[in-house]
């Protein structure tokens, strides 16, 4: 099983709607500050999710998991990513959406499979023999092809590596001065070498180096501490998806056929649950040995009420794994019928006996006020000035329609006033915004007053 090279499959998201959102802004008793962290009001759902936050640090939280109702712009999805920051970055945190799992061209428990091993995280700790220091050379010695011709061949690299504590000259094999280049290792460069892999890991830049004026910006770190040969414990952060992606990858050769046979395979192979009980099995032997120890992470998934009847038998019986993350579900349905039946119907379209298991936190709509200070918040993230009665306009829009069509009239509005040299948003501009743009309710009702227009 590869563990050392392993690439991280963390999806980069840019999720605009919510990067103000810092935390859940809670004292240290607990209870919820009115406006802190990015989030205003809902001081009931911070301080219930802020207790999750602790179940979940305590390890208590294996097995469970929680259910955000709530109508829709009253902050459930911001909760979930607050959640994610108050445990930090080593927590693996997995968001999704539940209309994902019918939009792939896998199955469907294949898709939150993925997911849910996407949210577990393995903590590798590794005591490993390395070479660490500032380059102060690197010198690679050609000799004769013993193929023939003119070309030249390198056959050693001598690496000149200095510390804290002095310098050491290494005698290295040709195939770590390609890592060295692949690194783009330069003199004056802070890197290790691991002893027994020649794996090269370049850290940054030696801050003597930091006076100079680079162009690129660039991370300047100290020069190790003690020798430049010694022991290191090496900590890497991986999930369980990435051990089954990079175990899943063909080893094809390096003939033309392989190649093809790469390129003209599906965009998606699905990981077989054979793999993923070996992967399994060597991370319980790890973890029992001491070398790794498993972080439950958070899987976010928004939407629930979109799963089918088959995806709720599968989370039932995914939530009793011994490895399972942390679920936090969201939903804005009332009492809807359950997809992939015909007329079951349940409260948040989720099957009872599953409900029955989950810890439910409620979100209540905003008020005028706190809309107003949401919209602020969001001006102020997106370097918009905006006039204080251009504010409450938009509260009161967000009162009428929903929160979400205030914060969207924000930038168009931005570029309205920019249009007309002005710096700060006005009340015209909004006005002028709500006559080009819609909100849901407006929509529906021209929809229901000119039906015939339409077609059927």
């Amino acid at each position: 099983m590869k563990i050392e090279e392993v690439k991280s499959t963390i999806k980069t998201q840019r999720i605009s709607a919510h990067t103000h959102v810092k935390g859940l802004g809670l004292n240290d008793d607990g209870s919820a500050i009115k406006v802190s962290s990015g989030l205003v009001g809902q001081e009931q759902a911070r301080e219930a999710a802020g207790l999750v936050v602790d179940l979940i640090r305590a390890k208590r939280m294996a097995g469970r998991a929680i259910l955000m109702a709530g109508p829709p712009g009253t902050g459930k999805t911001a909760l979930a990513l607050a959640i994610a920051h108050e445990l930090g970055n080593k927590v693996p945190f997995s968001p999704m959406v539940g209309s994902e799992v019918y939009s792939s061209e896998i199955k469907k428990t294949e898709v939150l499979m993925e997911h849910f091993r996407r949210a577990i995280g393995l903590r590798i700790k590794e005591n490993k023999e390395v070479y660490e220091g500032e380059v102060t050379e690197i010198s690679p010695v050609e000799t004769e092809n013993p193929a023939g011709g003119f070309t030249k061949t390198v056959s050693h690299v001598v690496l000149g590596l200095k510390s804290a504590k002095g310098t050491k000259q290494l005698k290295l094999d040709p195939t770590i001065y390609e890592n060295l280049q692949k690194e783009r290792v330069e003199v004056g460069d802070v890197i290790y070498i691991e002893a027994n892999s020649g794996a090269v890991k370049r850290q940054g830049r030696s801050d003597t180096f930091a006076t100079e004026y680079d162009l690129e910006a660039e991370e300047y770190v100290p020069i190790p501490k003690g020798d430049v040969h010694k022991r290191k414990e090496v900590i890497q952060d991986v999930t369980l998806h990435d051990l089954d992606v990079a175990n899943a990858r063909p080893q094809g050769g390096q003939d033309i056929m392989s190649m093809m046979g790469q390129l003209l395979k599906q965009k998606k192979t699905e990981i077989t649950d054979k793999l993923r009980r070996e992967i399994n099995k060597v991370v319980n032997k790890y973890i029992d040995e001491g070398i790794a120890e498993l972080v439950p992470g958070v899987l976010f998934i928004d939407e629930v009420h979109m799963l089918d009847i088959e995806c709720f038998t599968y989370l039932h019986r995914a939530l009793e794994s011994t490895i399972s993350p942390i679920v936090i579900f969201a939903t804005n349905r009332g009492k809807s019928t359950i997809r992939g039946t015909q007329d079951i119907v349940s409260p948040h379209g989720i099957p009872v006996d599953l409900l029955d298991r989950l810890l439910i936190i409620r979100t209540l709509p905003y008020t005028e006020e706190e809309m107003v200070q949401i919209i602020r918040i969001r001006a102020a993230t997106e370097n918009l000035t905006i006039e204080d009665s251009a504010l409450q306009i938009l509260g009161q829009i967000g009162s009428k329609a929903t929160l979400r069509y205030a914060v969207q009239l924000l930038t168009p509005a931005a570029i309205n006033a920019k249009i007309c040299n002005r710096s700060q948003i006005e009340k015209s501009d909004i006005k002028d915004m709500t006559e080009l743009f819609m909100d849901a309710k407006s929509s529906a009702e021209m929809l229901r007053e000119n039906s015939e227009k339409y077609m059927k």
